[in-house]
């Protein structure tokens, strides 16, 4: 029996409620629920396993769910199949690529396939596509002579070939150096200036942090965390805050009195150069307040800066088990 979605004047431009995925005995996916709006970027995230590639093959019409319920741009997956297909863009993790082709001919083959008739047109459309990712100088390159991920880059432009208003990219930035990662960035934030959703995924977290509006982690076939980045970084992170504190060199003692048995303070590590590292379970108001009981102190307080928790580090507790599923 599939689920509800709930009715929306304005729908999302992908809708996900109660997917399940069984393959015999194990499930996949498990009751997944997520809502993807048109120019947002979200970033599927976590460890190989996770489900997020059996669930990318249901976006993308090439896997039936045990149950569940999904609409593309408003036309159910399942019942408009034809609607949906035409609104979405699908690249899967080591697309093939003819490697006797040149750059241009693979996308003229797909461009052709897409309903391009016109020669003139299809050609305009060709090097539109190369140059939205950054690969008009490689137009007639062969493919074999390409990088790796030059010939991501080259299959995310035969995903943009028919402008489809949802792109579903499976481990698009696998095998890209940092320069390609950054054009992959502006790609993404591009489509999404003009409307486009897009889900990425990885099972680098790192690698989306900077790419996507929200992340979604999955983690045993279920959403672990889901929301905007830094919210989905507090919520794995459990709530600790990572603080520097900049004082006067010589007061690092003198902070190290203040922040010890604090009730809000887990853990500290005095610094060299006037610098205390701390792990912190307060909100902003309680940041203020840390400030202003340092300064009554008389303690010359040159800085107090929130620290990005690390990624890595979270994505590693998730596969180790550290932080169960609810």
């Amino acid at each position: 029996m599939r689920g509800r979605v709930e009715s929306n004047e304005t729908k999302p431009a992908v809708e996900i409620c109660d997917l399940r995925v069984d393959y015999g005995e194990f499930v996949a996916v498990n009751d997944v629920s997520l809502r993807v709006g048109a120019g947002e970027v979200c970033g599927l995230v976590g460890p190989n396993g996770a489900g997020k590639t059996s669930t990318f093959r249901v976006l993308a019409t090439l896997l039936h769910p045990t149950y569940g319920e999904v609409r593309i741009g408003g036309h159910d997956l399942f019942e408009e199949a034809a609607e949906a297909r035409r609104q979405l863009g699908y690249m899967p993790d080591f697309a093939p690529v003819p490697s006797d082709l040149r750059a241009w001919e693979f996308l003229d083959l797909f461009a052709h396939a897409y309903g391009w008739r016109s020669g003139r047109e299809r050609r305009d459309r060709v090097a539109a596509c190369l140059e939205e990712v950054h690969l008009g100088s490689k137009r007639d390159a062969w493919c074999r002579s390409l990088s790796r991920g030059q010939m991501q880059r080259l299959c995310l432009a035969k995903t943009l070939l028919h402008g489809p208003r949802v792109m579903i990219l499976d481990e698009p930035a696998s095998g890209m150096d940092p320069l390609s990662r950054r054009d992959l960035r502006m790609t993404l934030q591009s489509l999404a200036a003009r409307g486009v959703a897009v889900i990425v995924s990885s099972h680098i977290l790192s690698e989306l942090a900077d790419m996507c509006s929200t992340l979604c982690v999955m983690h045993g076939g279920r959403v672990l965390a889901n929301g905007p980045v830094e919210a989905v970084r507090r919520d794995l992170g459990g709530g600790v805050r990572l603080l520097q504190v900049g004082v006067r060199a010589g007061e690092e003692d003198r902070v190290a009195g203040v922040l010890r048995g604090h009730p809000l303070v887990e853990a500290f590590e005095v610094r060299e150069r006037g610098r205390v590292l701390l792990r912190f379970l307060g909100e902003g108001e309680d940041q203020t307040a840390l400030l202003g009981l340092l300064l009554g102190e008389g303690i010359g307080v040159r800085s107090l800066e929130e620290e990005p928790s690390g990624f890595e580090e979270l994505l590693v507790k998730i596969a180790g088990g550290e932080r169960r599923v609810a």
